[in-house]
């Protein structure tokens, strides 16, 4: 990365990192390096993020039952939510991908981009500190907290209770494909309800494809079902 595009970030993350090598493996993509690129970091990340959201939520919603704090926590590391937050920070064009990544739209893919999010917040816990993580971490999520006046309803649970309400058969869900290495696979998960159209979508777990193809779902099928 050009020193001008590393300060940059640095600037806008808040710290200027003393292993420099650390940011760069935090940005660079598995296709574009053999040797080293995020997917640790990014496994880092998540844990940290998890709890310096945690932790928030726990301060900001005092009288909210554990089943909501972890409904809310739940929307706010997703990853469409990450990817979002990337694209706040304009991450897309720092991360290094090999040619055919990037002509194929990595720097705008949702998967990557919340990736990268999360492998940042690993490499900069581990030259800056937690208080770093936490203080960059804040300042993303403190506005988007207020935003979601209710926990929301986990998207597999919305299908299933419309459809028990309708008295058509449970959704199925179903692997179609897995792929990746071990320590970093993306599972692909058909999902369908009888009488509609069936949707498929992707996850680091099956859990999470399965909510991503849930969210799909409605997504593709809100003005008909109203969810």
């Amino acid at each position: 990365m050009p020193a001008q595009a590393s300060q940059a970030l640095e600037d806008r993350i808040g710290h200027k990192f003393n292993d420099p090598k650390l940011l760069k493996t935090a940005l660079t993509h598995s296709s574009a390096a053999v040797e080293y690129n995020y997917e640790r970091l990014e496994f880092l990340g998540d844990r940290v993020l998890g709890l310096v959201i945690a932790e928030l939520l726990y301060q900001r919603f005092p009288d909210e039952a554990e089943g909501d704090m972890a409904k809310r926590l739940a929307a706010l590391v997703q990853g469409s939510f990450l990817a979002g937050i990337a694209v706040e920070m304009d991450l897309g064009a720092h991360i290094d991908l090999s040619d055919g990544e990037a002509q194929a739209g990595g720097a705008q893919n949702e998967h990557i981009l919340a990736d990268v999010f999360e492998s940042l917040i690993g490499a900069l816990y581990l030259d800056g500190g937690f208080q770093k993580c936490q203080n960059l971490i804040h300042g993303l999520w403190q506005d988007k907290l207020d935003v979601m006046k209710e926990p929301p309803q986990h998207p597999k649970t919305k299908i299933q209770e419309w459809a028990q309400a309708l008295g058509l058969p449970l959704p199925a869900y179903k692997i179609t494909s897995q792929s990746g290495p071990d320590h970093a696979p993306v599972f692909e998960i058909e999902l369908s309800v009888e009488g509609y159209d069936p949707v498929t979508a992707q996850g680091k777990s099956r859990q999470q494809a399965e909510k991503e193809a849930a969210c799909e779902f409605i997504k593709a099928n809100q003005k008909v079902i109203g969810l």
